[in-house]
């Protein structure tokens, strides 16, 4: 089962009593009901994960970086939100808050897209428009445009067989799409946000996960790797 989780952190430059990476100690100073102010944080992560517990998302955003987190590693101060609520990371564990997150903010050079991970339905997600951003979102490597229909691109990694990723969805007749990828908009050789229709499209496409053996996501590759 999949959970929508947003990570929120606190952006330095609103962040004018110099709150960041405090714990609540410091803030029930200030905030006796623990009444965090969301207009100094910024939305760093949203994407659907297999957890949607505070202090198993912790240990996962600390020990592997997710292709979509635009943040920093997770702090004291950052806060997680869920079906179930808003919670602050402590000095030690997680309290739940009152949050409004819409006082947050987001970066501002985002591309609206429908993210594919293997295994699991596509879901609508933001990645950073420029190639680093787009880079990291299909797990590091050269960006690879697979294919392009009605004026929208499907981007992975170009490596991605070759560095052993799994199967993710077929295309084509007998093509194969490894690791992560996403679809955006294409229009005159530039990448541009969906629109919702677009967005909706793509969501019905892909909500079904394929099952691709490694036998077949290397047969895609048109050579074989020998090991030495």
């Amino acid at each position: 089962m999949q959970y929508r989780v947003k990570i929120y952190q606190i952006n330095s430059d609103r962040d004018k009593n110099r709150v960041i990476f405090a714990g609540s100690d410091y803030l029930m100073k200030n905030e006796p009901a623990l009444n965090i102010d969301a207009s100094i944080y910024d939305e760093v992560f949203s994407g659907e994960l297999d957890t949607k517990e505070p202090e198993k998302l912790f240990a996962q955003f600390n020990l592997e970086r997710h292709p979509l987190h635009r943040g920093h590693s997770m702090s004291v101060s950052d806060v997680i939100v869920t079906e179930d609520g808003a919670f602050f990371c402590d000095s030690v564990g997680f309290k739940r808050i009152r949050f409004d997150e819409s006082k947050t903010q987001k970066q501002g050079n985002l591309l609206r897209s429908v993210y594919v991970e293997p295994g699991k339905a596509a879901y609508e997600a933001e990645i950073v428009h420029n190639l680093r951003g787009m880079q990291q979102a299909v797990c590091g490597g050269l960006i690879e445009q697979i294919l392009v229909e009605k004026h929208c691109a499907y981007v992975g990694n170009d490596e991605a067989k070759i560095i052993g990723m799994k199967g993710n969805r077929r295309y084509g007749k007998g093509g194969v799409i490894a690791g992560p990828f996403f679809i955006c908009g294409f229009n005159l050789g530039e990448y541009r946000s969906l629109t919702d229709k677009e967005v909706k499209r793509y969501l019905r496409r892909f909500k079904n996960p394929e099952n691709i053996s490694d036998e077949e996501t290397q047969a895609d590759l048109g050579f074989k790797v020998l090991p030495f």
